[in-house]
């Protein structure tokens, strides 16, 4: 995808999105770029081009997502967790990172988008131990072998794995 704005990639993606998330999901790309400068959180630092390959990017996943609990491994910046958190509000959403100051961005955007649903861990994700997720997605993450490896004592019965590789 190149430079697009925001509604013209939604309608692109057949998605509708009330104004409140839409806003987010740019308030969302203005920390994630502001914080890179100091934490490189993503090689992207075109305001445009971040729309597509981070927010539409991770949008294109979300009518294949069920609304179970979660977790999105080796999220770094928050993609596609951040962005699946601001959409549907009423997901619960873990981003796990090795990296604490990946982890503390986390946070921070929870903080301020005031997004109760979306939680940072930082960890490694197989220290990770509890209630099992319905979803697991990874973007940036290993090889899928050592996805499916190291997250399968997390997946739920029935659950899937949503692995964004090129």
């Amino acid at each position: 995808m190149s430079a697009i704005s925001l509604p013209a990639g939604l309608a692109e993606l057949g998605l509708a999105l009330p104004d409140e998330a839409q806003q987010k999901l740019l308030a969302f790309r203005d920390l994630l770029l502001k914080w890179n400068k100091t934490y490189n959180l993503t090689a992207r630092r075109d305001p445009q081009q971040a729309i597509a390959h981070h927010l539409l990017d991770s949008l294109a996943i979300l009518p294949h997502v069920g609304d179970g609990p979660l977790l999105d491994v080796g999220s770094g910046g928050g993609l596609p967790g951040v962005v699946l958190a601001i959409v549907e509000p009423a997901w619960d959403v873990s981003c796990i990172d090795t990296v604490g100051k990946k982890a503390a961005f986390i946070r921070q955007v929870a903080g301020e988008l005031t997004l109760p649903n979306l939680h940072a861990v930082h960890a490694r994700v197989e220290s990770l131990a509890g209630s099992p997720f319905d979803v697991i997605t990874a973007r940036a993450f290993a090889s899928l072998h050592d996805l499916v490896r190291l997250t399968r004592p997390l997946l739920a019965p029935g659950g899937l794995w949503m692995a964004m590789k090129g």
